[in-house]
């Protein structure tokens, strides 16, 4: 009897456990009833028909990334390209996922791979690396459209590497260092031109403050001049009129003592004897003047 007691308490319990199922968090346990879909546990603690539901599918509802193996695409100029990349994808419809397609990661993978290829077919590979994100954009709207019956959306596709062949990348680097001495010579006849005109700015600039210089320094000549000339008017007009003779007659003196000093040879006026008369005609225009 004790037997029979045990092996009842056993098999209850065998029954509870088997009827009790307890689902993690952000995953949902896919149910069938002799063999068909009969409904879908969330998470908690769930009961089930022993011996008749049983849980046939197991998804997770959390975002998952899946590499994308590289594979080899040809690119519009007929160079080949190793490119590999990383999918994100969400379960959405656990029943979809189950029963729309056998395994939806590899569909997934094969189809993003072939979408790939195509898109890289579209452009030349110097936009290659240029257009990194309309190719993952294009990626996102193909596989997603495809992938809504199998009850899973695609969140985002990254391209990891785009790798030319050895010979493409050697020419690229020697492409690169051209381009970079090209715009190395460009900016040092930039600043050699500029160099010149700043030159030339300054050479402008000294030759417009020497003219002024020099004008400046006629203008004082002039004025200094006339204010001597107007300084000898007004002690004429004052009665210096024997000091303007004096000083006529040093200056004739002087001159032909000069004169002397400089050759051998004289030429004198005819009446250089008479000093008076020569003084007195200097002195005549002298007054006309003033």
């Amino acid at each position: 009897m004790l037997y029979v007691f045990l092996a009842f308490a056993v098999l209850v319990v065998a029954v509870f456990m088997a009827s009790v199922k307890t689902v993690p968090q952000q995953t949902a346990f896919v149910v069938e009833r002799l063999g068909r879909y009969h409904q879908m546990l969330n998470a908690g603690i769930n009961l089930i028909v022993p011996f008749v539901d049983r849980v046939a599918y197991s998804h997770s509802l959390k975002e998952t990334a899946h590499e994308i193996p590289e594979q080899v695409c040809i690119t519009k100029d007929n160079v080949q390209v190793a490119v590999d990349g990383v999918l994100f994808i969400q379960v959405i419809d656990p029943r979809a996922a189950s029963y729309g397609i056998t395994d939806y990661t590899f569909a997934i993978t094969q189809l993003a791979q072939t979408t790939m290829r195509s898109e890289i077919g579209k452009i030349d590979l110097d936009r290659t690396f240029e257009e990194r994100m309309h190719i993952n954009n294009a990626v996102v709207t193909a596989v997603d459209e495809a992938a809504r019956a199998w009850g899973v959306k695609i969140l985002r596709y990254e391209i990891k590497n785009i790798t030319p062949p050895e010979n493409v990348l050697k020419a690229m680097a020697l492409q690169m260092q051209a381009e970079r001495e090209k715009r190395a010579m460009v900016l040092q006849a930039e600043g050699q031109k500029q160099s010149v005109i700043n030159v030339a700015e300054g050479e402008k600039m000294k030759q417009i403050n020497l003219a002024d210089g020099e004008a400046a320094a006629i203008r004082a000549v002039a004025q200094a001049t006339a204010d001597g000339l107007r300084k000898v008017g007004e002690a004429i007009q004052s009665g210096g009129i024997e000091a303007v003779q004096l000083r006529v007659a040093e200056a004739l003196v002087g001159q032909f003592g000069n004169l002397a000093k400089a050759t051998n040879t004289m030429i004198l006026p005819a009446n250089f004897g008479d000093i008076s008369s020569m003084l007195a005609t200097a002195m005549a225009v002298i007054k006309k003047t003033s």
